[in-house]
């Protein structure tokens, strides 16, 4: 594989957040993917409507040969995982065919940094 550059979200990226949240949606084997169009609802939007407007809102992306391969981002938000209106929540999502790479290693270290 190519080298992987791991950089901060740049704005004009921000419709990515999309795909990446929908490859974030965690599937067991042998169930079928939920269609595309799951990510409109708006306990899932949260994730990325208006991103880039909050104070808190970042994200870093893992790119391969100018392509965006990975995506971590955090924001504070009323999600699954809302512990209070101080801490983030954070979502982590790399393309299939990078993963096991050390990818999502790397975008979280630079998250947390």
């Amino acid at each position: 594989m190519s080298s992987v550059i791991v950089r901060e979200i740049k704005s004009d990226e921000y419709a990515a957040l999309k795909i990446f949240l929908y490859e974030a949606i965690y599937v067991p084997d042998g169930v079928p993917k939920p269609p595309r169009e799951i990510i409109e609802r708006a306990e899932l939007q949260v994730y990325v409507k208006d991103f880039g407007m909050r104070p808190a809102d970042c994200g870093f992306v893992a790119e391969v040969d100018g392509k965006i391969v990975g995506l971590c981002w955090a924001r504070i938000m009323n999600d699954y995982g809302h512990l209070d209106d101080e801490t983030p929540s954070l979502a982590l999502s790399v393309l299939k065919d990078f993963r096991r790479c050390g990818i999502a290693t790397n975008l979280l270290k630079k998250l947390l940094a």
